[in-house]
């Protein structure tokens, strides 16, 4: 990772947060939503080069049993630089270190994104199980 990177775990304002996601190609968020998601991460790790928020990801979930990885995106001018790999490594450290015999741990993997995830030992459900969302 580039020298002048920050690493923070803390989540980032609202706005940057939506405004990241826009820009990595992941879905938007309302500002409402994003206030009350964000001011609810279990774990967040955010990547900024100097102020620039260029990367991040979270950890939703109960704190014992049950959490998901979410938001992880960088942006396109900084993607192939390991930032991803990065924001994974450090949400791995902390679920490692913060988990429990028997919690599950959850993602929504879209391509080429779960070439990531199987690199940090993560299965597809099918044919256990079939993943499944509603979206309002």
């Amino acid at each position: 990772m580039n020298d002048h990177f920050t690493i923070s775990y803390e989540p980032p304002p609202p706005t940057e947060y939506i405004n990241l996601r826009l820009e990595g190609g992941i879905s938007g968020k309302s500002m409402e939503a994003a206030e009350v998601g964000l001011k609810n991460s279990w774990f967040a790790v955010c990547i900024y080069d100097k102020q620039t928020l260029i990367g991040m990801g979270r950890v939703i979930g109960d704190g014992g049993a049950f959490f998901q990885i979410v938001d992880i995106v960088v942006k396109p001018s900084y993607q192939g630089q390991g930032l991803g790999k990065r924001v994974m490594k450090e949400i791995m450290n902390h679920l490692d270190e913060n988990t429990y015999a028997g919690s599950y741990v959850s993602l929504i993997a879209d391509d080429p994104a779960n070439k990531l995830y199987e690199q940090f030992e993560f299965k597809y459900t099918y044919p256990g199980s079939h993943g499944m969302y509603r979206m309002y």
